[in-house]
Parts: structure tokens; C-alpha cells; sequence
């Protein structure tokens, strides 16, 4: 140690995808020569290669998937070829001594294991549980599927040497499920680069005319509750009567479109504003502005177990959040939200009210957050856990 180090991502564009980024520019920094492979992006990160800030993207065409999982078998089935052909690329320009595999899906481990014939030894990164991620999106139960995509998790644990997982609740799965052993799986917390996430002055203009901000910032997929949020919203409106509050929902995904329809269903399209994706200081201004922000999982398999990356956000940015009760978003956020019952959209519309009326029970919130990621939930600790994983990769420990 150290050497060269690949990382392979899938489901997101490199730097785009910000945990991945950390982790390269952290492994750059302890001295390794860090290539990743990942998709490119749409509207950024669309260059096929670029060497940037030392680190060496190599980027492929991405299918994205539509529809049910036929179309993530496409998408899947594409991205496994085309790392295993710049793998092999970059294998031919000199040895690659670790391959740091970003799931999902639990397939790259085949090209991992490629690499190993070779001599390079296997970080498996576990973002996601896939068997819980297939239960929690398609809702079709412990089918065919399922039992696939549980025979390629078990796959991939075997053929790691190293787990890296994002939460207590994730090594645990790591090492019962997967049979590691402990010594073996390392917590790496995401974290949010709070050089990023530093607050500006509100912008009042931003509310539409309305006293206070909502703001929900994230991926809209089946599995995130933005439903949720707007149920909730619709009850604010008509349990709680307040109208006193502009909603603005920033972020894209599958159900992006559903989501815009639902809202103006509910009758909430003129206090709900959907921006997309937008730029990283447009962000910070909405996020400066908002008087409370949302975090509206609905408890399922996956999400009572994962960290959800916009609670991190928000605490970067002092904002006190609603949540549902969730095992690792009580973990996370702490005294920085209140938790309504899992799903309970009164209870959480009740609750943002109550926030909405108690402004320095907000600050005082927003304070522990913000303490909370600059001090145990920082990166510069989570850094400390990826090294010391890459040690015993290679029986090193630190």
C-alpha cells in the first residue's frame, strides 16, 4: 500500500455521485492512483474520460432503466459490460491492486473477480441491501427475482475480502447474512461535504408571499415517500388549517412526473413548487430559506435500515426535519427531528405545524445537526474507516 485502486459505481455519475467522490479524492490523498468507472452523466459528467483533481474517470453510455425489472436487467446487463471492457483496458496499462465495487447491483463483482485472478483484492462498498431494495420498490414479494438477486449478494460477500458498510444496521446484515467476519466490515458513514452545504442569507422571495418554507430535497422514486410528503402536505392544509407555507420539492427520479400530478390532484399546486435538479447554489439558497425540511421515507425493508443521505443534508445546513420513525434516521439525525409514527401523514403534517410555531425550538435543532456532522458524523471520521478497510484488504491493520 498503497497502489492502484478501481472503483466501480453504477447507478450514478462520478464526481455527481458524492460518496464516491469522497472516497476517491480521499485515497488520492493517502497516496493511491484511483481510477472509477461509472456512467455518464446526461447533463454533466458527460465526457467518456477526464483526469480530474488527480483522480481518472473513465465513463461508459448508460441505459437507463423504465418500467418494471426487465428494464433493470437491460440497464444491469450493459453497465457489467461495459466495466468489464474498460477493466480489462485499464488492467493492460498496469496492475490494479484493489477493486472497490459500489453496488447496486450485486453484479460487479464479476468484474472483480476477474481482477483477483490476477492479484487484486475485492472492496465490496454495499450502498444499498438489494434484496431489500427489490422488496421495498416492485412490491412482487419473495419471488424468482428475489431469490436471484439474494444469490448474488451471497455471491458477492464471498468473493470480498473487505465489506465497507454504511451503517451499524448494514454490518450487521454483513456479517450475519453474509457470513463476514467482523473484523472484516468496516462502518464507512456517508457524510456530506460540508465545505458544500454552508448556509447564505434567506432569500424571502423564495416562500411565494408565504411566511414559512417546506422544502424536501432528493430522489423520487417509488421507494422515497415524496407520496407521502404530499398526503401530508394535504393535511396540514385541511387537519391542521394552515396555509401559511410554500412547499418546494427539489430533486428528479422515476416518479417525478407522477408526483407533479398528484399534487395538483390533492390541490396543492400552487403551494408546491417542483424545481428538478438544480445547481449546487441554488440548492444552498433554498435550503438557507426553509424553515423546515422533509424527510418522508415510509417505513419498508430498506429504508428503516438505511441512511438517507438529505437527513445528512439538511442537519449540514441547520435545518430542523420531520421524519418518519425510522431505525437509522433516529441514528442519524437524533434531537435534529421530530418522528411521526411510521406512515402516520397526520402525525407528520402535526408535527410540522408544530415546528412551524416554534422557531427557536428550530434553531436549537439546527444547531445539534449541524454539530452532529462536523463532530461524530463527519467525514473526516469516516475517512479514517475506508483506510483502515484497505489495510486489511491486505492483512495490515492500522
Amino acid at each position: 500500500m498503497p497502489g492502484r485502486a478501481l472503483i466501480l459505481v453504477e447507478n450514478l455519475s462520478v464526481p455527481f455521485d458524492r460518496r464516491v467522490w469522497q472516497e476517491s479524492t480521499t485515497l488520492r490523498d493517502a497516496g493511491w492512483e484511483v481510477h472509477v468507472i461509472c456512467p455518464q452523466g446526461t447533463k454533466r459528467d458527460t465526457e467518456p474520460y477526464v483526469e480530474l483533481d488527480g483522480v481518472r474517470i473513465h465513463r461508459y453510455p448508460m441505459y437507463e432503466a423504465s418500467g418494471g425489472p426487465a428494464g433493470y436487467l437491460k440497464e444491469y446487463g450493459s453497465a457489467v459490460w461495459h466495466q468489464l471492457r474498460i477493466a480489462r483496458r485499464i488492467a493492460k496499462a498496469g496492475k490494479v491492486d484493489v477493486v472497490h465495487a459500489c453496488n447496486p447491483p450485486d453484479l460487479l463483482f464479476l468484474v472483480a473477480r476477474m481482477l483477483k485472478r490476477r492479484g487484486a483484492k475485492f472492496v465490496f462498498d454495499q450502498h444499498d441491501l438489494v434484496p431489500e431494495l427489490y422488496l421495498s420498490r416492485f412490491d412482487r414479494g419473495e419471488d424468482l427475482l428475489y431469490r436471484a438477486v439474494c444469490r448474488l449478494e451471497r455471491a458477492t460477500y464471498r468473493a470480498a475480502d473487505v465489506v465497507i458498510a454504511t451503517n451499524e444496521s448494514y454490518r450487521e446484515v454483513a456479517r450475519t447474512r453474509g457470513g463476514m467476519s467482523p473484523d472484516t466490515v468496516f462502518v464507512v458513514r456517508s457524510a456530506p461535504a460540508v465545505e458544500r452545504f454552508r448556509p447564505v442569507p434567506p432569500e424571502p422571495e423564495l416562500k411565494r408571499g408565504k411566511p414559512h418554507m417546506l422544502c424536501y430535497l432528493g430522489v423520487m422514486g417509488p421507494q422515497d415517500g415524496v407520496d407521502y410528503a404530499l398526503h401530508s402536505l394535504a393535511a396540514l392544509r385541511d387537519e391542521q388549517g394552515r396555509t401559511d407555507w410554500h412547499a418546494v420539492f427539489v430533486g428528479a427520479g422515476d416518479t417525478f412526473d407522477e408526483m407533479v400530478a398528484l399534487a395538483a390532484e390533492l390541490g396543492l399546486a400552487d403551494q408546491v413548487e417542483f424545481t428538478g435538479r438544480i445547481p449546487d447554489a441554488d440548492l444552498v439558497r433554498y435550503l438557507s430559506t426553509a424553515d423546515v425540511c422533509l424527510s418522508p421515507d415510509p417505513k419498508n425493508p430498506l429504508n428503516d435500515v438505511s441512511t438517507m443521505n438529505k437527513v445528512m443534508e439538511y442537519m449540514a445546513m441547520s435545518r430542523p426535519i420531520v421524519s418518519f420513525e425510522l431505525r437509522e434516521a433516529r441514528v442519524s439525525a437524533g434531537p435534529a427531528a421530530v418522528y411521526a409514527q411510521a406512515d402516520d401523514v397526520s402525525e407528520f403534517a402535526k408535527l410540522t405545524a408544530q415546528l412551524l410555531d416554534d422557531p427557536e425550538g428550530r434553531a436549537r435543532m439546527g444547531e445539534l445537526g449541524r454539530s452532529r456532522v462536523e463532530g461524530e458524523l463527519s467525514w473526516a471520521r469516516s475517512s479514517e474507516a475506508l483506510l483502515a478497510a484497505y489495510a486489511a484488504a491486505f492483512n495490515d491493520r492500522v
